[in-house]
């Protein structure tokens, strides 16, 4: 059995919550992508982000950070026309800020994960919840850095997806007990 949550009749979220979520990554370009996602994610539901991740990977130059630091004016036009991702401009100008904001947390820390260690060293098993300590604290010293779209919730959501909270439900096969 799967969390409650996971649509079984969507073979990509499925195969998202059987591989992905909840699994500790801490691959830098993964990192890179899920934190991008998780903030166009913001009033929307994961479902429709994750059925749009091959879309938004063409769009956003397959996530490569030394791209998308540089997009302008008519970059930025090109994403605001592409049906295929979500098309808002105060996502897509965060998108470009943040991914300046990741590379100086990367040459602070040496990467990012090293960043989040400081929050979370291993990960934990916490279920029913949106946010917590932990993510109040990140999302906090993110938007002191200037990055948006990086609240709690969100980030609470980021640290699930690479697997610094452990939040399948006690039914589910992915469920791991303390």
């Amino acid at each position: 059995m799967r969390c409650k949550w996971c649509n079984e009749k969507n073979e990509t979220y499925i195969k998202y919550h059987d591989e992905e979520w909840g699994e500790l990554n801490t691959n830098e370009q993964y990192l890179y992508e899920m934190l991008i996602l998780e903030s166009f994610q913001a009033g929307l539901s994961w479902e429709c982000i994750l059925n749009k991740r091959e879309s938004f990977r063409k769009a956003f130059d397959n996530f490569e950070i030394e791209k998308i630091i540089k997009y302008d004016e008519s970059k930025i036009n090109e994403l605001l026309n592409n049906k295929n991702i979500i098309r808002n401009k105060l996502k897509i100008k965060a998108t470009i800020n943040n991914s300046k904001i990741f590379k100086q947390i990367e040459k602070q820390y040496g990467n990012f994960h090293n960043y989040l260690k400081q929050y979370i060293k291993e990960p934990i098993i916490e279920l029913n919840k949106t946010t917590n300590e932990i993510s109040d604290k990140i999302s906090k010293d993110l938007y002191k850095r200037g990055m948006r779209f990086v609240g709690s919730t969100i980030i609470y959501s980021y640290l699930q997806a690479i697997g610094l909270i452990n939040s399948h439900e006690k039914e589910c096969f992915k469920h791991k007990n303390v």
